[in-house]
């Protein structure tokens, strides 16, 4: 049986979702505490292989059991609650066909960046929001943002290391919400996303907003395909994957999970 589950992690203490060496992995606590659920040893699969210090709410991730189990797989998140750190909740759990596969099957991804823009630092955000003291140009971000909607080949948004066959994705659409005490939340949604694609976006964007790259010259950025022409990657930590979406016949075992922050 394979079963898809969302997870959901708050990923300060990990050196990211895959399993490495050098750290402790979000893969590695879950696979550790799905053998004290089932007492068999699997390996999880992830929609996204998110960096050290990046978060999520609906990261989708999928494991194959050999054995059955009495277990129903709904009871799942209640039963594996305990055996998981609290920076590591799973949300939701459904079964899937075998061919199934998480980052392959998926159709949509949305991913929010958390930006402070305010003179000084919020310690209740200072790992979930970037800290920019001088003021930001929200219209100038917005119509930067305007212009890497659409499908493109985003090769200047991709950092180097990337195995992807090819750069060309689709952005559905980039919206930017500003709040009273200067939290500014960026969510990007698209088809899919290369190497630090979402961070080196919102990079990007904060150069417009300072006044660093115009907003016009922006096409001629992507079109340029130079990475150095774009802007700087923003921190891991602002960063948090929000949803995954496959199709429609699949089912979403997405629990409504929130995270409220300040």
């Amino acid at each position: 049986m394979k079963i898809l589950m969302t997870v959901a992690y708050d990923g300060t203490c990990y050196c990211g979702w895959q399993s490495q060496k050098n750290g402790v992995s979000v893969q590695e606590k879950l696979e550790t505490a799905l053998f004290s659920v089932y007492g068999e040893e699997v390996r999880v699969v992830g929609a996204s292989r998110t960096d050290a210090g990046v978060h999520a709410l609906g990261q989708s991730a999928c494991f194959t059991l050999k054995n059955d189990y009495s277990l129903p797989v709904e009871k799942l998140p209640f039963a594996i609650r305990a055996k998981l750190p609290p920076d590591i909740v799973v949300a939701g759990a459904c079964a899937v066909p075998d061919d199934f596969h998480p980052r392959f099957d998926a159709k949509e991804k949305t991913y929010a960046y958390s930006i402070l823009n305010a003179p000084h630092p919020n310690p209740l955000l200072r790992f979930t929001a970037w800290h920019i003291y001088a003021a930001l140009d929200l219209d100038a971000m917005k119509a930067a943002a305007s212009h890497m909607v659409g499908s493109h080949d985003f090769a200047c948004f991709c950092a180097a290391g990337s195995s992807a066959k090819t750069t060309v994705r689709t952005i559905y659409a980039i919206n930017m919400l500003k709040a009273p005490n200067g939290l500014i939340t960026v969510l990007v949604r698209g088809n899919a996303f290369l190497y630090n694609m979402a961070r080196i976006i919102v990079g990007t964007l904060v150069c417009a907003g300072l006044g660093e790259i115009a907003p016009r010259d922006i096409a001629a950025i992507i079109e340029s395909k130079d990475r150095k022409r774009a802007g700087k990657t923003a921190p891991p930590f602002g960063l948090t994957l929000l949803e995954v979406k496959y199709a429609e016949e699949t089912a979403s075992p997405l629990a409504g999970l929130q995270i409220n922050r300040p």
